[in-house]
């Protein structure tokens, strides 16, 4: 990982990031590790939290706590932030991050796929919300940071219920900005571009996709993970006390 900035009001903070396990999410956990504070990551994957925990404790010397949810129970993810302030105590900062960008075409959409997608996508990120800001309350501060994804903002198509939930937490940060600033929280949105993660490199990468990819960005390498978790601590953190509301979009600088 390349040098991180140093972040002094992130230290010892308790902190919780959804679908921390794997790609973005998993860079998320590392850079906060780095700042010293106290993480928690949710995820469904199992085998893939353990390895994340093993990894963090071996190359840091950390520990860092891992529990299996499934963020579509929201019975479940509220009792899973219960234990997370059980366990490392009041939280501080919320990273919203797990999401699916399964592809799938008009015709597939079922009712059911349809209200899966939302459940997946946006549903949590409410629930999420609304269960640790109390705690931020007590605080005096707090901040929530929303993934999002540029894909609505470029018209990507193959994949409605993913670019409708995804555009929606635009309006949701922007509301629980407005809801939650008299407590002195502050909710923002990091919108990725095409980031590359294991599973983009596995599903969809291909050199002709590559190559047409850089001619519309204006930075001319691909985008990692880190791209977008070491925004995220900025704006975890009181360097960004006078942000909120704002959707940070960090996509390469993409020309249509």
């Amino acid at each position: 990982m390349a040098e991180t900035a140093n972040y002094p009001s992130l230290n010892n903070k308790t902190v919780i990031i959804t679908g921390g396990a794997q790609g973005i999410g998993e860079s998320i956990v590392e850079q906060f590790i780095t700042q010293n504070s106290k993480v928690a990551f949710l995820d469904i994957d199992e085998n893939a939290g353990k390895a994340l925990v093993k990894k963090i404790n071996q190359k840091y010397n950390k520990d860092t706590l891992f529990i299996k949810c499934d963020l579509k129970d929201i019975k479940k993810l509220q009792d899973s932030i219960s234990l997370v302030r059980e366990k490392l105590g009041l939280i501080s900062v919320l990273v919203n991050n797990a999401a699916n960008d399964e592809r799938h075409d008009i015709d597939s959409v079922t009712p059911e796929f349809w209200d899966d997608r939302m459940n997946i996508n946006l549903r949590h990120y409410f629930f999420a919300a609304q269960k640790v800001y109390k705690d931020m309350e007590k605080l005096g501060q707090g901040a929530i940071v929303n993934i999002g994804s540029f894909s609505w903002m470029i018209a990507q198509g193959g994949m409605p219920g993913y670019t409708t939930a995804k555009s929606a937490i635009m309006g949701l940060t922007r509301t629980l900005a407005r809801d939650l600033g008299v407590y002195n929280i502050r909710v923002n949105c990091v919108v990725p571009g095409w980031i590359i993660t294991e599973r983009q490199k596995k599903l969809w990468l291909t050199d002709e996709i590559k190559k047409n990819q850089l001619e519309r960005q204006c930075i001319k390498r691909m985008l990692m993970p880190e791209d977008i978790s070491k925004p995220v601590l900025f704006f975890s953190s009181e360097q960004s006390a006078g942000c909120t509301a704002q959707n940070y979009v960090i996509d390469g600088g993409i020309v249509n």
